[in-house]
């Protein structure tokens, strides 16, 4: 067995390994993420919907981990929003269009500068 020092020089040696290829993979990610949803569709269906919170859950959690933490929490907040939303059975097509907007916005700014602490509005053009 190896020393504690040797433990966490070993753990931190994969969160490293790790850390660099959420970084590499973001791009990609965002791109799932701004493809799950038909746009043709005002509601998304319930797989689609399904598909939607799995995706914005694990941004948030990878993103909060990997140092991009507004990032982590943008993806938390609409991902929370999400789960209202498909909690009701009838739901305005007003506030679908809402989310999305917010949801094409986030993904607008992290395709940029997904480090970015402060969303401004010149961010999200």
């Amino acid at each position: 067995m190896g020393t504690a020092s040797g433990l966490e020089s070993d753990f931190f040696a994969r969160l490293r390994v790790q850390d660099a290829a959420f970084s590499t993979g973001l791009p990609a990610m965002l791109a799932e993420i701004a493809g799950l949803h038909d746009r043709a569709e005002a509601i998304p269906s319930t797989a689609c919907g399904a598909r939607l919170q799995h995706a914005l859950h694990t941004l948030a959690g990878c993103a909060a981990t990997f140092g991009y933490p507004r990032l982590g929490q943008e993806a938390r907040a609409l991902e929370q929003r999400l789960r209202v939303l498909q909690a009701f059975d009838a739901v305005p097509a007003v506030d679908w269009t809402t989310w999305f907007g917010q949801l094409d916005a986030m993904l607008a700014w992290a395709q940029v500068d997904p480090r970015l602490s402060c969303i401004t509005t010149a961010s999200r053009q």
